[in-house]
């Protein structure tokens, strides 16, 4: 198994947002190496996550990459319900973590602004957009977070 760490992954969540991914595909490619997983069908999966829910501003896009990887951690079949309640919690556990150094994890109150959708277009990035969001923190925190889950899950794994 895989060795993860958790800065070099955080680095890379960050890099990838400010080459122009958004915050859901950011986190979920940082650690998407670990799965037998096409990268660019993660891009695909991952695209309409952006902006709390294609710009509709509810569940913070880099959140929703955690989870997207959970899924692929803790993969859950049919009528499972020990492996479906294990994947469940860790989202929970993971979004919890996330709102209390953030404050919430939904993107409009991260933004600061109504929660509402908003204009569909993707607003153009560059230093005024980096400046006036906490996107790429939110980002960087998601991906520590999952690091972490992931360390966590896969130590248990070793004493089961």
């Amino acid at each position: 198994m895989e060795e993860i760490d958790i800065k070099a992954r955080t680095e890379q969540a960050v890099k990838n947002f400010k080459d122009g991914y958004n915050c859901t595909q950011s986190v979920a490619l940082a650690y998407a190496d670990l799965y037998p997983v096409d990268i660019e069908t993660v891009k695909m999966l991952a695209a309409p996550f952006g902006g709390g829910m294609g710009r509709l501003r509810e569940v913070c896009g880099a959140v929703s990459g955690m989870f997207l990887i959970l899924g692929m951690e803790k993969p859950v079949e049919l009528n499972d319900k020990a492996t479906k309640a294990a994947t469940y919690a860790a989202v929970q556990s993971t979004a919890l973590h996330f709102k209390e150094r953030m404050g919430s994890y939904i993107c409009a109150d991260l933004l600061k602004i109504g929660r509402q959708p908003q204009d569909s277009t993707p607003e153009d990035r560059n230093s005024e957009y980096y400046a006036k969001r906490p996107c790429a923190y939110c980002v960087a925190v998601a991906a520590e977070i999952l690091g972490e889950e992931l360390i966590k899950s896969r130590d248990l794994e070793k004493t089961d």
